[in-house]
């Protein structure tokens, strides 16, 4: 799923970003571009640093289809 429409970042490349230490919307766009063009995928973006930096008991579930 694509997390940034202006920069083609991907969910997946949005989450290697994060493990590799960006910590901010900022250093995310440094990174990887996205938040850099529109600006509307940075309230998403956010929601991934947030989950990063304090996951919920959610994430530790397995997916199913």
């Amino acid at each position: 799923m694509y997390v940034c429409i202006c920069a083609a970042v991907t969910e997946t490349e949005l989450l290697e970003c994060i493990d590799s230490g960006a910590r901010t919307v900022d250093e995310i766009g440094d990174a990887c571009g996205a938040g850099t063009g529109c600006g509307g995928c940075v309230d998403t973006v956010d929601v991934f640093l947030a989950a990063a930096d304090c996951p919920s008991e959610l994430s530790q579930l397995p997916m199913t289809a």
